[in-house]
């Protein structure tokens, strides 16, 4: 009875501890599966990390290529645009050097017969002697002549072909004609101003026949001038002139002209500068070789300097005395169209800063 009695109690502690087995076994079970899920969790962090490593190795693998091409290409850059640099550079240095070397040689070989009365005195004994006054003079006539003609008629026809001509092939070809007029060789205006001037006109050799042939060919470069320094005034003000109420003729007054008056100065200066070196076409119009007296009238014909050098060295018959004379009348003829474009330039700045 005893172990009867006893049997249930022993049944119940067993299951009692059974149940208690039980229910301890997940917990020693998560206790000991704890460490192995940080183990699991470092793992996973260390290759996320190692992932993040190697894509960042990557881009990086990529990236330095890129900045290394960038940097190859901003040398390379930076190469061409100093060669070019030193390219224009020189290209410079050689202009001012033959420049240099144009007026270091005639003022070596002429500034010794410089002198006043070099400058202000009439040529004697066959031009071995004296000065060339009528030659400076001439030269004067003869460009005051030539701009006084080619001015008007150069900005006038600027004037037209920007500012009324309707633009169609009529314009265009007589641009290109201008153009064209510009190559033509000055010979062969001396040519057209003899046969025109001289024996069709009867002006004869003078100074009226060589001053509109010296026109003719410097009125291409003034027209051409004159009507880049029209073209680049800016629409604006031709619009905000007829908009106040002004007339074509008024905005070409008051809104145009003075805006590119600097460029028609250019235009201008440049004309001096040919007119008063050109040789071949006073030479059939306008010059003679020797004149005791200076002209009255501007039908009789005069010295200039450019044919005066000519005639000294090709047709002097005392060479030893005549080509010093011929350089000093060169470095005259420069010192002249300098000082002459100096002053325009100066004229053209007042111009600009009063405007």
């Amino acid at each position: 009875m005893i172990r009867g009695a006893q049997d249930p109690a022993m049944t119940e502690g067993a299951i009692s501890g059974r149940a208690a087995g039980v229910a301890a076994a997940p917990a020693a079970a998560a206790a000991a599966g704890a460490p192995a899920a940080r183990t699991a969790e470092a793992a996973g962090a260390a290759g996320a990390a190692g992932a993040t490593q190697v894509a960042k190795a990557t881009q990086a693998s990529k990236t330095l290529p890129a900045e290394a091409d960038g940097r190859v290409r901003r040398q390379k850059r930076q190469r061409r645009q100093a060669a070019m640099f030193g390219i224009m550079i020189a290209a410079l240095v050689i202009a001012l050097g033959f420049l240099a070397l144009l007026v270091g040689f005639v003022a070596v070989r002429g500034i010794g017969v410089i002198s006043w009365e070099f400058i202000t005195q009439m040529p004697r004994n066959a031009m071995t002697e004296g000065g060339i006054l009528p030659a400076i003079l001439g030269t004067f006539y003869l460009v005051i002549g030539a701009m006084v003609m080619a001015t008007p008629l150069g900005v006038g026809s600027a004037i037209y072909l920007t500012e009324y001509a309707r633009q169609g092939p009529v314009v265009r070809a007589i641009r290109i004609g201008v153009n064209n007029l510009a190559g033509v060789p000055s010979v062969v205006f001396g040519l057209f101003g003899l046969a025109v001037f001289v024996k069709m006109f009867g002006f004869r050799v003078s100074v009226l026949s060589g001053a509109l042939t010296l026109g003719i060919v410097v009125l291409p470069t003034i027209i051409r001038a004159s009507e880049e320094a029209i073209l680049a005034v800016p629409v604006s003000y031709r619009e905000a002139s007829l908009a106040l109420g002004a007339t074509r003729w008024q905005t070409v007054r008051y809104a145009v002209l003075p805006s590119a008056m600097p460029g028609i100065l250019t235009g201008c200066i440049l004309g001096v500068g040919r007119v008063a070196g050109e040789t071949a076409p006073i030479m059939f119009t306008a010059a003679t070789f020797f004149t005791a007296r200076l002209p009255r009238s501007i039908f009789e014909e005069v010295q200039a300097l450019p044919y005066h050098i000519y005639a000294l060295v090709t047709e002097g018959t005392h060479p030893e005395a005549q080509v010093p004379i011929a350089f000093g009348t060169a470095l005259v003829l420069l010192a002249l169209v300098l000082g002459v474009d100096l002053a325009a330039i100066i004229l053209r700045s007042r111009y600009e800063k009063a405007r």
